[in-house]
């Protein structure tokens, strides 16, 4: 994991951390070739510089959020944005079904759009895999 990512995960209250500590350590376990680093103030993993997956506190939750998530064809998952992606929210680690996060990673490894070009493309996505 990489130092800021924990930096984040620290700074969170001790149930919120939880949740954190768990997401990053299930995170590195699926996705070993990912790069992870603090993208616009949250941790988020990257393969080949495109964003995959990351989680962010927000005011009531920890959200975990899949870039190309919506299509993983997943329940447990929620549309988020006018793009590809979505979420899980949780407020207690118990709520972390860690079988379902390794199959929505596994998933995220085959299944992504191509946000790292969005800019270039001027807003339009392309599936990469």
């Amino acid at each position: 994991m990489h130092p800021d990512t924990t930096k984040y995960n620290d700074a969170q209250t001790p149930k919120d951390k939880e949740i954190c500590d768990l997401l990053a350590r299930e995170i590195d376990r699926g996705l070993p070739d990912a790069q992870n680093k603090v993208w616009h103030a949250h941790p988020v993993w990257f393969l080949d510089g495109n964003p995959i997956v990351g989680y962010s506190k927000l005011k009531d939750c920890v959200r975990l959020l899949f870039w190309s998530g919506q299509s993983f064809d997943e329940k447990g998952l929620s549309p988020e944005g006018k793009f590809k992606a979505a979420e899980a929210r949780y407020t207690d680690v118990s709520q972390v079904d860690v079988a379902d996060l390794a199959r929505w990673l596994a998933k995220a490894r085959d299944i992504q759009w191509d946000y790292k070009n969005i800019v270039k493309r001027k807003g339009r996505l392309e599936r990469l895999k």
